[in-house]
């Protein structure tokens, strides 16, 4: 006959495990500046970057139009310096094979002195500006997006259309560079509207991907700029401000119908980079933070 063993008592539950209490026991005995300095070195979490983001386009939609107008304009005049400079060097260099590969970097400085300089290009506030309303989709947010935009957008077309008016004149500019920057537009014209659309919608996607890039920047954030912009140029993309100069500057040299050039290639461009901004990445970005953004609530 088996023994009545007496009832055992039942085991004592684990003690709580802190995992960030162990983690900071096995780091050492870091001083109170070491620590703070490990936490500014640590990599941004995405919920991070997207508070960053969005609380830099929150700003932009409370600014007044005066102020978006006028960083509007000289975004738009600031841009035309990428048409040119590329256009400067496929005018120097030879017709071979690698001179993509090299006139492309020209296609960087005028973004470069636009993102660094923080004036308003309408490829990066597709973004900005919509995570805000994203984030609160009410009647209010949705007209500030839209006078935004819109703001923005037809400053940038102003600058873009003086400069390519003031680089079509006679004597302003050397015959080489009015020569190479209407080469690089002939190239851009060649574009049918579907074809001008679907490489809208990528350069737009890794615009939206630069603006998400640089709070992880800090100190390369030059380099960050120029790697993606140069990939935009080298891969041959649509990029709405940035080629309206070279659209404009057709229309001013008579290449190019006002109508044609509107409908085939600056509607198209618009669209893609829309699309490509807003409706893919930032509602991608919005995507991978929404659940944790439902917990913080």
């Amino acid at each position: 006959m088996p023994r009545n063993l007496p009832p055992q008592p039942n085991p004592p539950y684990p003690p709580y495990h802190d995992p960030e209490a162990e983690v900071e026991q096995a780091a050492g005995p870091l001083t109170a500046e070491e620590r703070e300095e490990v936490e500014d070195h640590a990599k941004l979490r995405p919920l991070a970057i997207y508070e960053i983001v969005r609380q830099e386009g929150a700003e932009e939609l409370g600014r007044p139009w005066r102020s978006l107008w006028w960083s509007g304009l000289a975004a738009g005049l600031s841009i035309g310096l990428s048409v040119t400079t590329m256009g400067v060097l496929h005018a120097l260099l030879p017709d071979a094979p690698w001179r993509p590969l090299v006139q492309s970097w020209g296609y960087t400085v005028g973004f470069l002195v636009v993102i660094l300089a923080r004036q308003q290009l309408f490829t990066e506030v597709t973004l900005t500006a919509f995570l805000p309303v994203l984030a609160h989709p009410t009647g209010r947010m949705v007209a500030s997006l839209a006078r935004n935009w819109s703001v923005v957008f037809l400053a940038n077309m102003v600058g873009t259309a003086a400069f390519a008016f003031v680089l079509s004149y006679d004597g302003v500019l050397p015959p080489f560079v009015r020569s190479g920057a209407l080469a690089v537009s002939l190239h851009m014209a060649e574009l049918s509207a579907p074809q001008a659309f679907l490489r809208a919608i990528f350069s737009g996607w890794m615009m939206a991907m630069l603006v998400w890039l640089l709070p992880l920047a800090e100190t390369a954030r030059f380099w960050v700029i120029t790697l993606v912009t140069y990939l935009i140029a080298l891969f041959e993309l649509s990029h709405v401000v940035a080629g309206s100069v070279e659209v404009f500057l057709l229309v001013f040299e008579g290449r190019l119908g006002l109508g044609q050039g509107l409908i085939g290639h600056l509607l198209p461009f618009l669209a893609g980079n829309i699309i490509g901004g807003s409706a893919l990445f930032a509602l991608l970005s919005y995507g991978q933070v929404h659940d944790e953004l439902e917990e913080k609530a």
